[in-house]
C-alpha cells in the first residue's frame, strides 16, 4: 500500500552555489543520496496547491498561526493521466510538521479533489488519508490555485535515518495551466546559483 506519514521538524536556509557544493562535499561522510539522485544529479518535483477562491489557506499560512494546513497533488517528474501521484495534506502545529499522503492515478486525484468522492479506491491508495482529505474538502470549497516545481537533490543520514537534508533549485511557479501534465514552466522564484536547503 502506497502510504507515507511523516512527523518532523523542518528548518530552511538559502544557500549560494559555493556554499551548497561545499556542504554537500561534507555530507557524503555522514549521509547517503536519495534513491532518485543515485541515477540523476537532481530530480523534478511538481505540485498543484489547492485553496479557496479568495486564497484563505495561503493567507492564513502567511499570518504564521500556531496551526495551518495545505492540500496539494505532488508528482515526481511530469506525469500522464494514468501515472500515480500523491494527494497530500500538510499540517503544521507550532514547529511540528505532519504530512499524510496517499497515491492515486492522476485522473482519479483530479476527480477526487473536484468532487470529494473516490468511486473506487485503488490498491495504491490509503482510505484513512483519503477520508481526512474528504473532511478538508467538506470544510472548504477548494480549487487548483498554484503550480510550484523545483529540482531536488536529497540525502538521508546513514546513522540517523530520521535525518533528511534536501537542496532545491530552479523553483518555478504559475497561476495558469494548473495541470501537472502540462509540464514544467513558469516564473522563477530564485535567481541563478541559489539553493533552498531544508533539514
Amino acid at each position: 500500500m502506497a502510504i507515507e506519514v511523516f512527523n518532523r521538524y523542518e528548518n530552511k536556509y538559502m544557500l549560494d552555489d559555493k556554499t551548497c557544493q561545499a556542504l554537500q562535499a561534507r555530507l557524503s561522510d555522514y549521509c547517503e543520496l536519495d534513491a532518485y539522485n543515485k541515477r540523476f544529479e537532481t530530480y523534478p518535483i511538481c505540485n498543484i496547491y489547492y485553496d479557496t477562491e479568495d486564497s484563505c489557506l495561503i493567507r492564513t499560512s502567511l499570518a504564521k498561526p500556531s496551526y495551518k494546513e495545505k492540500l496539494r497533488i505532488r508528482s515526481y517528474g511530469v506525469p500522464d493521466a494514468g501515472s500515480n501521484v500523491y494527494v497530500e495534506i500538510k499540517k503544521k502545529h507550532r514547529n511540528l510538521v505532519n504530512k499524510r499522503r496517499s497515491a492515486l492515478p492522476l485522473r482519479d486525484a483530479y476527480s477526487f479533489l473536484r468532487s470529494g468522492v473516490v468511486a473506487i479506491t485503488p490498491d495504491c491508495a490509503n482510505a484513512q488519508v483519503l477520508a481526512e482529505i474528504q473532511c478538508i474538502l467538506e470544510r472548504h470549497q477548494l480549487m487548483p490555485k498554484a503550480f510550484i516545481s523545483y529540482e531536488r537533490k536529497a540525502y538521508f543520514g546513514t546513522d540517523h535515518h530520521d535525518l533528511r537534508i534536501s537542496f532545491d533549485t530552479e523553483i518555478r511557479t504559475r497561476r495558469t495551466s494548473l495541470r501537472l501534465e502540462s509540464g514544467i514552466f513558469g516564473e522563477r522564484l530564485m535567481p541563478d546559483g541559489k539553493w533552498l536547503m531544508e533539514i
